[in-house]
């Protein structure tokens, strides 16, 4: 049983992982990177070349496959049976084909228990995702929900892209993080939407150290007052 859960929800390129993994250090906790979950399960069924709408299918595949999931210089590590493939599943297509998994309930059910299990082995957890707080852990002890205008997250996720995908313009890269929000926020399991009692901090002029010593400063201030 964890003694601190913070559960950290938003759109694409809010700032979530990078934000919960730097919170995570400072308060000595586990970072869980659920959407490199997501994405690990969405590259292992691409290269089996499983049909993204076969629902057995894809249960098929989080059920045969071996996900191992760890932290290592500073990001998450993701090994498909025993092969490393951290930086495959940032490629664009799998973040694209994500959605498929995401919408699908009994393989989002499985992810979720995994998710609760990793949970349940550590003292203190961070974690990431679009429906942390609302599914999740639903008693997480602090919530958080990361957004920022449509055009400043597309500014980030060409900068994080790099050199690794020049075609995408910044304009097409919009296009697709519109098109991601209206897929998170229509699905009917875990469709992406703050929790009811998550605090929504607007990330669009805010750096990345001012956005985790905000939320540092708030969950100190919430664990002060449970005591």
């Amino acid at each position: 049983m964890s003694d601190l859960i913070v559960t950290i929800d938003g759109p694409a390129a809010s700032g979530k992982s990078t934000v919960a993994r730097l919170l995570a250090d400072k308060l000595d906790a586990s970072f869980l990177d659920t959407g490199a979950m997501y994405r690990a399960v969405t590259l292992a069924a691409m290269q089996a070349g499983v049909d993204l709408n076969d629902q057995r299918k894809l249960l098929e595949i989080v059920q045969k496959c071996k996900f191992q999931f760890s932290a290592e210089a500073g990001k998450t590590a993701v090994c498909i049976d025993n092969t490393d493939v951290t930086e495959q599943i940032r490629d664009p297509e799998v973040t694209s084909n994500a959605r498929y998994i995401a919408g699908e309930p009994t393989v989002r059910a499985e992810l979720v228990r995994m998710q609760r299990q990793f949970a349940a082995a550590r003292q203190k957890i961070v974690t990431e995702g679009r429906d942390q707080g609302t599914v999740a852990f639903a008693d997480a002890d602090v919530k958080f929900f990361l957004t920022a205008d449509a055009g400043e997250r597309a500014r980030r996720r060409q900068a994080d892209l790099g050199g690794k995908d020049n075609d995408q313009s910044l304009e097409q890269i919009q296009k697709a993080i519109e098109e991601r929000d209206r897929s998170d926020e229509s699905r009917a399991v875990g469709p992406l939407k703050p929790a009811d009692d998550a605090i929504v901090v607007d990330t669009t002029d805010l750096s990345i150290d001012q956005v985790v010593e905000k939320l540092l400063a708030l969950v100190k201030e919430r664990c002060s007052q449970s005591k």
